[in-house]
């Protein structure tokens, strides 16, 4: 597959409730290269830390299940994979970064044990070389006197602190993939940055692929090569970082950018999207977006844009991406 290391196509992934079955996902197809870090944006509920979960293969069943998909990582599809073979690798091959460092570590846990084990199960290695190399890591993620913070518990810790840990044990065994969710939400805007630039310098490092996954458009432009925008379950645009910004085509996407503020101008009320997000139990026909969309007309009611093709490396899903505002 050359460099090509992750390829998603046809992922539909569904929740089964008592009020019906939700349609989380729809179709969602994306491709990623190696070393390539792909941002994942799109509002709250649009599908993007289902997509995280679903390559990883930690979709709860029931209710959830992956309906009909293809998931090709490194040559392998991860969907035909058992339990025990999934479980090898995830975490060594495919690691990820959750929301809230805090809760994704346990509490009753010293931080550097927590990591050491992580090493122990995906580097084969002794205990004590464990926590050696946890200490390691520690320092090369910026923590200071990584020795002594090794030793304490996640409440001891600020939130920066916290997610440098997170970092050097999910790239302690140097994975290929490494899936970010949000890895900053949490955070003041000063550890932001520094969190944002330590990742940089360490996935160039390590020369590790990253889906990361925000809803800052601004983190997006600093750290992304790659841009895939979500809505309501599937992706209507995808480019390079710089095309996505200064040429957006989908409604949605030029939404999206309008509404972030600008500091040239002064202005009294910020845009906004129009309407509310969908039900994905009871989606919209057509394109999902059309019911918000100032340009949809009859056929983006009735029929669902297939991805367009509008320049190298540039695709989008709408019958008017050639309309403006």
């Amino acid at each position: 597959m050359g460099d090509l290391l992750l390829r998603v196509k046809d992922l539909y992934t569904h929740f089964y409730t008592f009020e019906g079955t939700v349609k989380a996902l729809d179709g969602i197809s994306l491709e990623l290269k190696r070393a390539e870090t792909l941002g994942l944006v799109g509002e709250t509920g649009c599908g993007k830390s289902v997509t995280a979960l679903s390559i990883l293969g930690l979709i709860p069943c029931p209710p959830g299940k992956v309906e009909a998909a293809e998931i090709w990582f490194d040559g392998v599809d991860l969907l035909k994979l058992d339990k025990e073979e999934m479980r090898a690798i995830r975490g060594k091959k495919i690691a990820m970064i959750f929301q809230e460092p805090a809760t994704a570590l346990n509490p009753v846990f010293p931080v550097g044990e927590q990591t050491a084990e992580i090493i122990r199960i995906h580097k084969q290695v002794s205990k004590r070389e464990g926590m050696q190399k946890a200490v390691e890591m520690f320092h090369l993620v910026g923590i200071p006197d990584p020795d002594r913070v090794s030793k304490k518990y996640p409440h001891e810790l600020s939130g920066g602190m916290n997610q440098r840990v997170m970092i050097a044990a999910k790239l302690s065994s140097n994975p290929a993939l490494l899936v970010a969710d949000e890895p900053t939400t949490a955070l003041d805007v000063t550890v932001q940055a520094q969190i944002l630039q330590l990742m940089k310098g360490l996935v160039q490092r390590f020369r590790t692929a990253v889906i990361f996954i925000t809803h800052d458009l601004g983190v997006v432009a600093e750290i992304c090569d790659r841009v895939a925008v979500m809505y309501a379950g599937v992706i209507v645009e995808s480019s390079k970082t710089r095309v996505l910004f200064e040429n957006p085509r989908h409604p949605y996407t030029r939404s999206l950018l309008q509404a972030i503020p600008k500091l040239v101008e002064r202005i009294d009320r910020l845009p906004v999207i129009s309407g509310t997000v969908p039900s994905l139990i009871n989606p919209p026909s057509g394109c999902r977006f059309h019911p918000r969309c100032s340009l949809a007309d009859s056929p983006c009611k009735v029929e669902k844009p297939s991805p367009t093709s509008v320049e190298a490396e540039h695709w989008v899903s709408c019958f008017r991406y050639d309309q403006g505002d």
